[in-house]
């Protein structure tokens, strides 16, 4: 095998990747909280890791993939309330929590598809691992390394820390952050006053009276803390210590620090050798959030109903757009570079069919410039998964092959030629996980879908409802389902 190099964040530099068992590859990585419907910033991470986990099947890896389902108490620990996303959002929408679940996964489970996304090996739930949750509370318990307050169970930070940073392992290990300075400028939360230290961090939470999701527990009735899911899901099935552990910039703190402390009690090591991390996405310059009004649903982005957008976009054009940046850089969505993405997908799409073409010919010096374009591939590939370069070099050889099939270049020698085939379709289908779009046709019905919705909301404007409901009913009869939201947007799911 080539030899790759990835960027370990816990060691802040290039490392050669050498996995635990020869041959085999255990990969965890955070997935959604499905509280609500996938936005924009969830492309990013699930794309990255899909094109990693192909990468490491095309080198030869056989490749155990986790992804969690967070379906229970995701808290927020620096936010300014803990809240359980799940429960809070079922109220806001009359159903059972675990309809709601069920609702977002479905939706979650469509948008990878649309990205031709490969499922994972292992796709766990949080509500499906109660009790190996509770288990490990247990025994971080019974090692001293938590306390029990009021029905709650915390993580005692300081405790950890005085044994472990002996250890070369303290608190702040991946992020780089310092126990005192936290403990300093740490913010003020709900029951604050319940823990021995403010960086303290909960493993499971009192259940109050209103609260829908619970569970019984040793400690009465509640329900997990945001981060043992994962800890307690990659143990069961990565083991004690596995090589990757993946997801956003944003998990870092306090997500995947406080993995580490759990774990590390838990199992005696640290859990992954490799932590990879994929930077944030901005919208024109600006990061993403709900204050600046510029959070874009998936089913937004598809469909172009989001006033930011001035088209409709694919989920491969969003897809090729994503993988034309390296992963660990910050990537900025507006609609000139979307437009160039699209544009630039296409051409490449369309010399990768005039390259099925091609017959070869005698041998030139053309033939040593292409060998070392293709070379390059593998090189920047195996340079902590570079698709960025990749693609640039994909690139530089479009016009050789335009220009092959126009007679302005010579043709080339066969086994050149034989290997630019194999590598196109290698990179472009089955590592980079792109779909041939006929020309744009997707890009057509989400016209069509968009002037339909146009159509139904000026018919509401003119109180022509007779109209606008046969538009819905008849979409609803294909399978669009829409949902007007009260800021006059408008929400679309598929069946």
């Amino acid at each position: 095998m080539a030899e790759l190099r990835v960027h370990n964040t816990l060691t802040r530099q290039k490392e050669a990747f050498v996995p635990l068992i020869p041959g085999r590859v255990g990969m965890y990585v955070c997935g959604p909280t499905v509280s609500g419907e996938s936005h924009l910033g969830h492309a990013r991470p699930f794309i990255t890791f899909d094109v990693i986990y192909r990468y490491l099947r095309h080198l030869g890896y056989t490749v155990r993939y986790v992804r969690n389902i967070t379906d229970a108490g995701h808290f927020e620990e620096e936010g300014r309330e803990a809240e359980d996303k799940i429960s809070k959002k079922a109220v806001l929408e009359k159903l059972e929590p675990m309809e709601l679940v069920q609702k977002y996964t479905n939706l979650f489970h469509w948008a990878m598809r649309k990205f031709n996304n490969l499922e994972p090996s292992i796709e766990p739930t949080a509500t499906g691992h109660i009790v190996e949750q509770i288990n490990m509370i247990e025994q971080i318990i019974r090692d001293g390394y938590a306390y029990v307050v009021n029905g709650s169970v915390y993580f005692d930070v300081e405790k950890y820390n005085e044994h472990y940073r002996h250890e070369s392992q303290p608190y702040g290990i991946l992020s780089g952050r310092i126990l005192e300075d936290m403990e300093e400028s740490g913010r003020e939360l709900d029951n604050q006053e319940e823990k021995r230290h403010k960086p303290d961090f909960a493993l499971w939470k009192n259940a109050p009276p209103e609260h829908i999701m619970r569970w019984t527990s040793p400690w009465g009735e509640g329900f997990p803390g945001w981060h043992i899911e994962c800890s307690a899901m990659s143990t069961k099935y990565l083991g004690e210590q596995f090589d990757i552990h993946g997801g956003g910039m944003d998990l870092i703190f306090p997500h995947h620090e406080c993995e580490i402390a759990q774990s590390t009690v838990s199992n005696h090591s640290m859990p992954a050798r490799y932590w990879l991390h994929n930077n944030m996405i901005t919208i024109n310059g600006r990061k993403m959030g709900k204050s600046y009004n510029n959070v874009i649903k998936l089913t937004e982005m598809f469909s172009g109903t989001h006033p930011l957008l001035e088209q409709a976009y694919s989920p491969m054009t969003i897809r090729f757009f994503i993988l034309q940046t390296h992963y660990r850089s910050t990537l900025d969505f507006g609609n000139e570079a979307l437009k160039a993405a699209e544009k630039g997908l296409r051409r490449l799409w369309e010399a990768y069919e005039v390259l099925g073409r091609l017959v070869a010919g005698a041998p030139s010096e053309l033939d040593a410039r292409v060998s070392g374009l293709l070379d390059g591939m593998d090189e920047f590939m195996n340079d902590d998964f570079n698709t960025a370069k990749v693609l640039a070099n994909m690139f530089e050889l479009v016009p050789i092959i335009n220009g092959i099939r126009d007679g302005h270049v010579p043709p080339l020698g066969e086994p050149v030629l034989e290997r630019l085939k194999s590598y196109f379709k290698t990179f472009l289908e089955d590592i980079f996980g792109l779909v041939d779009e006929k020309g744009g046709n997707n890009h057509v019905l989400d016209g069509v879908l968009q002037l339909l919705i146009t159509l139904r909301k000026d018919a509401r404007t003119r109180k022509d409802y007779a109209t606008s409901d046969k538009i819905r009913n008849q979409l609803q009869e294909l399978g669009v389902l829409l949902k007007d939201e009260k800021d006059g947007s408008v929400t679309i799911s598929f069946n």
